[in-house]
């Protein structure tokens, strides 16, 4: 494990190269089992971009007692490791998302992880685990996006094509503009974040991020009511992790209840930190999700009708 010193707060993490016509991608599954269906239309289009993908051994199966894993925890941490530490592989993508990083996380070898170097990592959701221990236990950049298999990226054109144009041609989505203000002003930061409920969950485990001080913080979620959306970020509060935090991005919080309800509980829970806010930022489980990379450097603007997020760098060298 690196310190978390090494890369918090302030410091931008390591970015792998972007890629292009025959990369070769390796897609993994660490959470839930995955239809095979929608795993063949996701695959088709990574090939139709020219990549050449390799299918982890243990995607398509399920844990023999806890239907809701892709597999045993072993397996799917194998998996991972496996594809990450290939040195042929210059991507990981996940399948999708559900439940079960938070089982296999520490079955890795984040110092091997580490020393196979930066590359492309996509996923979001359940995924929001591994993105922080990318960033905490092995310094590296990732990217919150669509999953292989997930409805918005085999069924939604926008969603496809800024994961594409992140990949192969970054500097084209450097700048993101979408969403309005919920509280103005202007903010400079790295960028953090993912599923609100799994940041929460994650205060107290060994290798968690101390704090988002210093980062612009992105949180979306799916299925919570607006109560537990209250608790979870009643929890981060209390911690103290959001002390210090630059700025904050919200995404899609689908499933979550009514929009003025959710809305209420989102101003009066962040409203107080006194930094910009921006809403309705279009990342998440929301359809036409983009694509939004986490551990760079990046300046928020929001503004009554408007907010933007524009990195110092691209997302991929």
């Amino acid at each position: 494990m690196i310190p978390a010193s090494a890369v918090l707060p302030d410091g931008a993490l390591s970015r792998a190269g972007r890629l292009a016509p025959g990369a070769r991608v390796a897609v993994v599954a660490p959470s839930g089992p995955v239809p095979e269906e929608r795993l063949r239309a996701g695959l088709d289009i990574l090939r139709g971009w020219g990549l050449e993908v390799t299918v982890a051994p243990h995607v398509l199966t399920t844990h023999r007692e806890f239907g809701y894993l892709a597999g045993s925890d072993s397996d799917r941490a194998q998996d991972l490791q496996d594809a990450w530490c290939d040195p042929s592989v210059d991507a990981v993508f996940c399948a999708r998302g559900g439940y079960g990083v938070q089982r296999m996380v520490d079955l890795v070898d984040w110092a091997a992880m580490r020393a196979a170097g930066p590359k492309v990592f996509v996923g979001f959701s359940d995924i929001t685990a591994l993105h922080e221990a990318f960033a905490v236990r092995a310094g590296l950049a990732t990217l919150h996006g669509p999953m292989v298999a997930g409805l918005d990226f085999i069924g939604t054109r926008a969603t496809q094509e800024h994961l594409r144009a992140t990949l192969f041609e970054p500097e084209t989505v450097q700048t993101h503009a979408a969403g309005r203000a919920l509280t103005p002003g202007r903010a400079e930061g790295v960028v953090l974040g993912g599923c609100l409920s799994l940041l929460a969950s994650d205060l107290g485990t060994p290798h968690a991020r101390p704090s988002a001080r210093g980062g612009l913080l992105c949180i979306e979620d799916v299925g919570e009511e607006d109560y537990r959306l209250d608790r979870c970020l009643t929890q981060l509060l209390r911690s103290g992790w959001l002390e210090g935090v630059r700025g904050v991005l919200l995404g899609s919080w689908v499933d979550c209840g009514p929009p003025g309800e959710v809305r209420a509980v989102l101003a009066d829970r962040l409203v107080g930190l006194g930094v910009p806010v921006a809403e309705e930022f279009g990342f998440g489980h929301s359809e036409g999700a983009r694509t939004i990379p986490f551990g760079l450097p990046a300046t928020l603007g929001t503004e009554a009708d408007c907010a933007s997020l524009t990195y110092e760098v691209p997302a991929l060298r």
